[in-house]
């Protein structure tokens, strides 16, 4: 009777306030989908660091005919140079693990298949890429070493290193996830107090049936439990509204951007399961202590 009471008393308690439920609910929904997006880039950052620095390579751009570089002085490289250059790239293995030659044409066609979809490819010319040598790393930490050692080297125009463009890759994906989660503190911030508005509201329209309850012997536990079992379940509902968004967030979009970084390794619907627990988890305390606490002010029983 009581378990039958109590459901009852909840029932009444969100039909009577459906407005308001609803409200908590979207505003949870945003809050919590804000937060996993913010989790989830963060584990795409290490996901990528991982996948991403055991590919790094060194780019040796040796000196073509219309080179710019001050190293070239107007001179193209000649073959005696570059066999000179790939000698000494032989010699610091095992540092270097693999070098992989690559023509002006081979560099031209590269680019073209690679920014396919970028305006900048219409207006480029085999040439304006000069022959190089790409550098792959046994330990890409110590890239500084062939860099030190290649630039200023003759034939050589300039030595490119892509740790530095991938660090700032990530560095704007870093500002994005505490973008994220800060955006999702506040919606949290947002919700507290809307569940607290809630409490009180509905606290204040039910103070007679309490003050019946009380009387007639039930605990303040049984009186206060509606009213925190209320906002829990509208919590809970947002929560899992969001970790639906989460899901078809990763489902639908990400294969599409999967298609542009090729086989780069990507958050899937796996990381979502292991994150979805702890933030109903911690919705639920969200909830379960910002009733309470209200209860406790502004339900006098």
């Amino acid at each position: 009777m009581r378990v039958q009471f109590m459901l009852s008393e909840i029932w009444i308690g969100l039909r009577r306030n459906a407005s308001i439920a609803v409200s908590v609910m979207l505003v949870t929904m945003v809050s919590v989908y804000l937060m996993g997006i913010g989790f989830l880039a963060q584990s795409q950052v290490t996901t990528l660091k991982g996948y991403w620095y055991d590919r790094i390579q060194v780019s040796i751009f040796m000196c073509g005919k219309d080179s710019v570089d001050a190293n070239c002085q107007g001179k193209a490289v000649t073959p005696e140079q570059r066999d000179a250059l790939k000698a000494q790239l032989e010699q610091m293995k095992p540092l270097v693990k693999n070098v992989y030659y690559e023509s002006e044409q081979q560099a031209f066609d590269r680019f073209k298949e690679q920014y396919r979809n970028s305006p900048l490819s219409e207006y480029l010319q085999v040439g304006d890429i000069p022959q190089n040598f790409r550098v792959q790393l046994s330990d890409p930490k110590k890239f500084d070493v062939v860099v030190s050692a290649f630039e200023g080297a003759p034939g050589v125009g300039r030595v490119q290193d892509q740790q530095k463009t991938l660090e700032k890759l990530f560095a704007v994906m870093n500002v994005v996830t505490v973008g994220s989660l800060f955006l999702a503190l506040l919606m949290v911030l947002c919700s507290v107090l809307l569940m607290a508005t809630t409490v009180r509201q509905a606290a204040f329209s039910r103070r007679r049936e309490t003050g019946i309850m009380k009387l007639v012997g039930a605990s303040n536990f049984t009186i206060r439990l509606p009213f925190v079992m209320e906002t829990v379940l509208a919590a809970l509902g947002g929560t899992g509204l969001a970790i639906a968004g989460l899901w078809a967030t990763t489902h639908y979009l990400l294969p599409k951007v999967s298609a542009v970084l090729q086989d780069a390794p990507l958050v899937g619907t796996s990381d979502i399961w292991y994150v979805a627990p702890w933030l109903a988890a911690f919705m639920l305390v969200v909830s379960v202590l910002t009733s309470w606490v209200t209860l406790r002010r502004y339900l006098r029983v």
